[in-house]
């Protein structure tokens, strides 16, 4: 879905870093496409906010130029180690029409460069916001995040549960239709849907992963569906600017945007009272498209953990570095705690080992969170283990005397030391 860069810093040392799975669909599109896209604002920060830091960098540094300058002028500043990266990220940006297809001189396009500069000096449409209503008052973020999630998991819960006999909650048509046309879904007997290979590995990304996987199927099919893409994209990158818990109206919204309001209704990144609504909320799953924050409602972590088995050797494997608490027919409750770590690395057992097993034997359900095993349970897991690494031992050995030494005790005293054995 996304390839892997290594970014050197200043400090020497170097970062691994996804480049957003968005890039190469963007990429692929037409400069006249781009132009059209970079005409407003808030596509510009968005476009921005996607890119990696060497890039997002370099754009800063020629934003507010008003004459291109030479390409040997920036190389100069470029360290040795730094030049793959750097030529890299040069290459993402023309590609994308960000800077000229040079190598001679360096700007900004004027079009992404006039967007860009109102974009973060507070000009340009970031969406028509509306006065607080208090006939709305019970729409606030806590309902946001309760619709999102409960939409999305919907989703999730429809495909983990195909073919098993179960009959969850079904999504609306055009969600169904999108699971089968990205390969997540297949149709079997009698027109049932089954989840497919490729829907499990999809079930374990991250949910900001799951959601860009079927945005880039939805605008793959804008030229099918006879939609504008730049309106596709615009839009959706202009949710992603969005305030959380502020209403926004569909007055200046184009025809395409205006039909792409019940398909994110359909995903949660919408919501509205009724379709026939002038009025729309976005919720954390579009406010964050193109941001780091996490895109669902974060959860408390705490360092219990519920087995649901009656297997006896994963339960002993579980006791292994958790300590029990309960013990129930098909349910085990138990705590992670610095003593029950201890006891696993006693027995040889490495913080990687009880995170790993952790992970790989998670509940279905756990694996819609990202990371799967929170970071703060993680971390703890491994400070606890450097605890007991902080000192070393290891066997030593005196220094052995001088085979010589008999012959120095029986030597006569040297006249220039007369003390001198």
């Amino acid at each position: 879905m996304s390839s892997t860069r290594s970014y050197v810093y200043a400090d020497g040392k170097v970062q691994q870093q996804k480049a957003h799975a968005l890039l190469p669909f963007l990429q692929s599109q037409s400069q006249n496409t781009l132009t059209k896209l970079y005409s407003n604002p808030s596509s510009c920060l968005s476009m921005f906010r996607l890119l990696d830091p060497i890039s997002r960098q370099l754009i800063m540094n020629l934003l507010w130029l008003e004459s291109a300058i030479p390409a040997s002028t920036m190389a100069a500043w470029v360290t040795w180690e730094g030049k793959p990266i750097y030529t890299e990220a040069l290459t993402t940006l023309a590609k994308l029409h960000i800077f000229p297809n040079s190598a001679i001189k360096l700007a900004v396009v004027p079009t992404f460069q006039t967007s860009f500069r109102q974009a973060i000096t507070g000009g340009g449409s970031f969406g028509v916001s509306l006065e607080k209503d208090d006939k709305r008052s019970d729409v606030d973020i806590e309902f946001l995040d309760v619709f999102a999630l409960e939409r999305w998991e919907t989703i999730l819960h429809y495909m983990v549960s195909s073919g098993s006999g179960q009959n969850p909650t079904k999504p609306s048509v055009r969600v169904l239709f999108l699971l089968q046309r990205s390969g997540l879904m297949t149709t079997v007997g009698q027109g049932l849907l089954q989840i497919t290979s490729t829907g499990f590995q999809f079930l374990l990304h991250s949910p900001h992963e799951q959601l860009w996987e079927l945005l880039l199927q939805y605008l793959h099919l804008t030229e099918e569906r006879q939609m504008d893409l730049v309106d596709v994209l615009g839009f959706l990158f202009m949710l992603s600017t969005m305030e959380l818990g502020r209403e926004y109206s569909t007055e200046r919204l184009s025809k395409t945007q205006t039909a792409m309001l019940e398909d994110l209704v359909d995903y949660g990144l919408i919501w509205r009272r009724k379709p026939s609504s002038k009025r729309f909320h976005p919720t954390r799953l579009a406010t964050t498209l193109t941001s780091s924050s996490p895109p669902l409602p974060s959860q408390s972590t705490n360092y219990r953990m519920y087995a649901y088995t009656d297997n006896p050797l994963q339960t002993a494997i579980l006791n292994l570095f958790v300590a029990f608490k309960y013990r129930f027919p098909n349910l085990v409750v138990g705590t992670t705690t610095r003593d029950s770590v201890k006891k696993a690395l006693l027995n040889g057992i490495s913080a990687d080992q009880s995170i790993s097993y952790l992970m790989s034997h998670a509940h279905p359900q756990m694996r819609k969170n990202n990371p799967l095993l929170p970071i703060t349970v993680q971390d703890q897991i491994r400070l606890w283990e450097l605890e007991k690494n902080r000192l070393k031992s290891q066997e030593g050995m005196g220094l052995p005397l001088p085979l010589h030494l008999p012959s120095l005790l029986t030597r006569p005293p040297s006249p220039s030391h007369p003390h001198s054995l």
